[in-house]
């Protein structure tokens, strides 16, 4: 049985916590948190024995496999470094950090402690993900010519202040799955080779970027669009096109469920085709999954789709470069 130590009490905290708990190869055996009474209801939800007042403790304790980050994000990288000095393996919820010179501190130390570490992008250790790549892979969409992508939330009186906006918050899905999508069809080397162009709001409330949109040349002569939001609607949208047909997910790509996901398939001239992807679990189950594979086979990053830490730091370039854009933009 895999021990896992939870950092923090929110509602991923809660939802990853359900998925360990359901896992037969997997239990929690403590947690940290800051207010006394959530600690305890989350304790007494997933029957925690172990409650911790600080990181400190919790990455201390001999009897945890596993610690599970699910700090603000702005946190991340202290508590990943903590745990690594510890030779935890390590899983930190998105995004990575809120900022380049954090993140790349979090990917020193887990290398340095040469620890298991995986980022939370939960949605890519599910199958609908392995589908996707599998239909880019089988040539029914011809080369990649474009990829669209928009998630939009009205969450913006949760968000947390300190957490850099709405890149980081929801802008990391579409990210990631646009780093999938060109690194499946064109290698691992393609999704550097790029220009980028990218607008944004800023939120009276906090300051920070809560619409963004992003317009993106890469090498191979692919376009892409992505827009994230935290102020407006619950809506998502992600196609890719090629010269001979088009994938688009008819559910949503980054909240894959247990049960049946959808992925449209056009080939251009033919009737389209429906792609339904059964599963057990959702992707919370799915990648307590992988991290149990992994660390049963003594791994340190887990096989594509899931991403390895270079993905994860490939994806913040993109994130952090599309914020700088946003304001430049801004002061123009």
């Amino acid at each position: 049985m895999l021990r896992w130590g939870i950092l923090g009490t929110s509602f991923i905290s809660n939802t990853m916590a359900d998925a360990i708990c359901a896992s037969e190869g997997s239990f929690i055996e403590a947690v940290v948190g800051r207010d006394p009474e959530r600690l305890e209801a989350f304790a007494r939800r997933h029957n925690v024995a172990k409650r911790y007042a600080t990181v400190e403790a919790l990455v201390d304790d001999p009897e945890i496999d596993v610690v599970y980050v699910g700090l603000p994000n702005n946190l991340h990288h202290e508590a990943v470094i903590r745990a690594a000095q510890r030779g935890k393996a390590v899983v930190c919820e998105k995004s990575l950090a809120t900022g380049m010179a954090d993140a790349q501190a979090l990917a020193n130390a887990v290398q340095t402690a040469d620890i298991f570490f995986l980022e939370g992008l939960m949605y890519l250790n599910h199958p609908v993900i392995a589908e996707l790549g599998n239909i880019i892979r089988s040539g029914r969409l011809g080369a990649v010519r474009s990829v669209a992508g928009l998630y939009a939330a009205d969450i913006w009186k949760l968000v947390n202040p300190n957490g850099n906006g709405t890149l980081y918050n929801l802008g990391c899905y579409p990210a990631s799955l646009l780093h999938y999508v060109i690194q499946t069809a064109f290698g691992p080397e393609a999704f550097s080779d790029r220009i980028m162009s990218g607008h944004g709001n800023i939120s009276p409330k906090d300051h920070n970027i809560c619409d963004a949109a992003l317009a993106v040349r890469f090498g191979t002569g692919t376009l892409a669009t992505l827009q994230s939001t935290d102020s407006y609607g619950m809506s998502f949208d992600f196609t890719v096109r090629g010269d001979l047909g088009s994938v688009r997910f008819a559910t949503n790509p980054w909240l894959p469920i247990a049960g049946d996901n959808i992925l449209d398939v056009e080939e251009y001239g033919k009737a389209p085709e429906q792609v339904t992807i059964g599963s057990d679990v959702d992707a919370f189950g799915h990648q307590v999954r992988v991290v149990e594979r992994c660390l049963s086979l003594g791994l340190k990053q887990a096989e594509r789709p899931s991403p390895s830490l270079g993905d994860s730091l490939e994806i913040m370039a993109l994130l952090t470069e599309w914020e700088a854009l946003c304001k430049a933009a801004r002061t123009q």
